[in-house]
This record gives C-alpha cells, structure tokens and sequence, in this order.
C-alpha cells in the first residue's frame, strides 16, 4: 500500500469509528455490513428506514448479523475505493445505480453460483431485466430492484395563476397553448412555454419587452439534479466515448448545452447556479421552492418535492422528432471482499440481499421513490404513494416514460471514470456560473482533456 493511501485508510477509519460505522463482531453470527452512500439512502427518512430493515431483518433470524454503514454521498467513492484497497470492502453496496457502481467495476461478485447454491428464483423479473445486470466478463452483478423514470414535474399553481395550459401529460398529444393554437411538444415549445412562465417582480414574463431579468421570482424550467449526461439526453441518447475508447462530441451535446446556456444567460427561463443555491429557490431544490413552473427530473424526487399539493407530471418532450426520457435504475451489488471469500459468507451475504429485494422491497422503495422491478408490484407501489401525494398524481407518465429510456444509457461507463466525471462537473459549474462563455469552445475543451483523461490510468485516492 502506499503511503498516501495508507494515510487515508487511517483518516478514514478514524473518523468511522468515531460515528460508529465501522461493526464490531457478532458472537456466533456471519456479520454481513451493507454499505450505504453511493446512491440514495442518506436523506433522515430512508435512513430511519433503513435503519428499521436492518432491525427487522436481525429479529427475524439468529444467525446473520447485518450492520450497516451509511456514508456520505461527497466521500462515499473516495471511502469505498479506499477500504477495498485495504481489504476492508463492504459485502453490499447499494442501493446504487450504473453511475455510482461503475468506478468500481470488477470488485463485484457473480450471482449466478449463488443463485444456484441458494435455488433463489430469479423468474421473479422478467428476463430483459435480469440480463440487463449481466456484463462481460464479470457475470451476473446484481438484481433487478428499483427503476426511476424521467419527466416533467410542473407547479399546478402557477399554471393556473398564469391561465396558461398545463403541458401534456400523454406522449404523442401536442401541447395547446394560451391562444389555442397546437404546437408539438418538443424542446423549442419548452423553450417557449418556460418563457411564458417566467415572471419578475413586476408580473412581467420573459417574453415581454418590459421583462427585467434582474429581478426574477419564478422561473419557468429547471433541470433538477441532474449532470450533463443526463441533461444532453433531452435532445438525444449519446455518449462522450468513441468506438476507439477516446472522446467524441456528439451533437446532442452542442444542441443541448446551447438550448441550456441560452436559457440561463440570453432568455433567462432557467435559473442560474447562484440564483438556485440562493433562499430564494429553497438552497438548490430548487422546484421545491414553489418558484419554478417545471423540472426535469426523475421519480426519485418524490424523496425531495415535498407534500404540497400543486404539483404533477407531464410527458418529456421531442427533439428532432425523437423523445427521450432518461432512466435511472438502481440495486444491491455484493462485493468481492476477498479471493477466498468463505461460501458460506457469500451465501449470507446474499441472503441479505434477497431479503433487500424482497421481504424490505416494499418499504425501501417508497423512501426510495423507485418503481417495482416486478411489475404485479407497481400499482400497489403508486397507490401507496398517493396516500402521501393525495392531489391525484398522473402516475401513467412514470410508468409510459419506461418506453422512452435512453440507449445508450446517459450513466454509461467511462475510462478513467472518477476524474472524467469530475471534469463534466467542471464544465457544469462553467456552464451554470458563467456568463459571455463560447460555449463550442468549452465543449472543444472538454472533450479535448477527457480525451487525455481517458487514456490515463486512474489515480489512487487522495489523502
């Protein structure tokens, strides 16, 4: 080990121990430690959650310990990269999607001798589901569990105070707008549609002459939470890898980063990074805020929205004809841990994750905000939503926005993948933070270093 990746496993042990992470043994149980922190799973109620189905889970039976260990999100990588290294890797990791598991692909187990070992029905998911975990020369990663639909989430009230029509909430049905007159659904009517439901303090929207952007109080559009990979996917599913492994630029990229910037800086439908960091848009959720009239977003942000009333989802719209909604799909990963890995621990290990996916599914993926990956579960899983969200949620457009996923999809692996995704997340901070930018030059940029990050090998993580 090196020294500097020694002085970070004694950092960060130190400061697990102190918050009581790190488990002690059980006496004559398998302790099995699932280690949260790479995706969801920090905000306080899916904590108190998970809390509660590791409790569960420990009541039921006498000879698994499960403890977990909740990290988070900012040093999640950085502490899992960093007990692998040092022999001290988790048996679980999750719930994580392909964004958070790529940066560690190899370190997972095959499921399929577990599965057998264990006679485990996988004939529970559907096929496509099942094999979509599958990658070369890895085998069977993981489970299907959680999927998380992209859309438009819109203010109801501010529609309404505006007396503009809400946006389509089937895919396929043009948008009528204040005059009456149909448009199709794509992203310059977005555009437009934002515009009408910008407004500043003295009631005048963005498309008015007499609009003052430096007093705006409702934005039209926000694109909430998400990176430039996903954003890109609204005018197209591509990827920044080219078939030789070095960087390209597609052309989504340029179409959606000029839309994107222009309606931060020239049009001003879309709040900047400082406005949306600020009181005024709840501190960065910033649709929450009750200032902003639509968001791009995913299911998963029933976590965050709130119970207010006023909201709902509308379908996404078209570029160029093609509609695409971005998709999220999280699991469980089991981790290698070692070469010689007792079975009889892998196979605990694994029963820990069944009951994940089964007996704790239905708690978890309320606090998750995910859809069933059984599909006989998802009207249970919407119905129990709508004892909290009681205004009447058009709940079809999650469920119709799964025919629409992006493929390739947008959390694609990377080479290099940490330190790339670090530089997309420079050229975010540029993009939302900067006015007067030319922004082909900065995609040129961009795609100029990552193709030398690509080619690079990772880093050790820094102390």
């Amino acid at each position: 080990m090196s020294k500097k990746l020694a002085r970070l496993f004694i950092v960060v042990t130190v400061l697990m121990l102190a918050v009581g992470i790190i488990p002690a043994m059980a006496q004559d149980r398998t302790v099995v430690i699932w280690y949260v922190g790479l995706g969801a799973g920090g905000q306080p109620e899916q904590i108190e959650a998970q809390n509660a189905v590791v409790e569960a889970f420990n009541a039921s039976q006498d000879s698994i310990e499960l403890q977990i260990q909740i990290v988070d999100n900012n040093v999640a990588y950085d502490t899992l990269a960093t007990l692998i290294a040092t022999g001290q890797a988790p048996h679980i990791v999750g719930p994580v999607g392909a964004d958070g598991s790529n940066a560690f692909a190899g370190n997972y187990l095959d499921l399929e001798p577990l599965i057998e070992a264990s006679g485990y029905d996988v004939s529970q998911f559907s096929p496509a589901s099942v094999e979509a975990f599958r990658y070369p020369g890895q085998g069977l990663i993981g489970l299907p569990f959680a999927t998380f639909p992209s859309f438009i989430f819109f203010n109801k009230s501010l529609f309404d105070e505006a007396g503009a029509p809400y946006p389509p909430q089937e895919y396929g049905v043009p948008y009528v707008d204040v005059n009456g007159e149909e448009k199709e659904w794509n992203m310059d009517t977005l555009r437009e549609l934002a515009m009408f439901m910008t407004v500043d303090a003295n009631g005048n929207d963005a498309t008015m002459a007499e609009f003052d952007a430096t007093t705006v109080e409702q934005w039209g559009f926000n694109s909430q939470w998400n990176e430039p990979r996903g954003i890109s996917t609204m005018f197209g599913a591509t990827s920044l890898v080219g078939e030789d492994g070095g960087a390209v630029l597609p052309q989504a990229w340029t179409d959606a980063f000029t839309w994107y910037y222009n309606g931060i800086w020239t049009d001003k439908f879309i709040p900047n990074a400082s406005q949306v960091g600020s009181d005024l848009l709840a501190n960065g959720n910033a649709f929450s805020s009750g200032r902003v009239a639509m968001a791009h977003t995913h299911l998963w942000y029933t976590c965050c929205v709130g119970t207010s009333n006023e909201w709902d989802l509308a379908v996404m719209p078209s570029f160029n004809g093609v509609t695409t909604a971005k998709l999220h799909g999280d699991s469980f990963r089991l981790m290698r841990r070692s070469a010689d890995m007792p079975l009889e621990e892998q196979l605990a290990a694994f029963e820990v994750l069944a009951y994940l996916l089964g007996d704790a599914s239905d708690e978890l993926l309320l606090v998750y905000g995910g859809m069933p990956a059984r599909e006989e579960d998802t009207d249970a899983f919407f119905a129990k939503l709508d004892e909290t969200f009681t205004q009447g949620v058009n709940w079809q457009v999650a469920k119709d926005s799964l025919a629409y996923a992006d493929s390739p999809n947008h959390e694609y692996a990377m080479p290099n993948y940490l330190k790339a995704k670090d530089r997309i997340g420079a050229f975010q901070s540029l993009i939302e933070s900067t006015p007067d930018l030319d922004v082909a030059a900065e995609l040129e940029k961009l795609v100029a270093d990552l193709d030398v990050i690509f080619k690079e090998e990772p880093a050790e993580p820094e102390a």
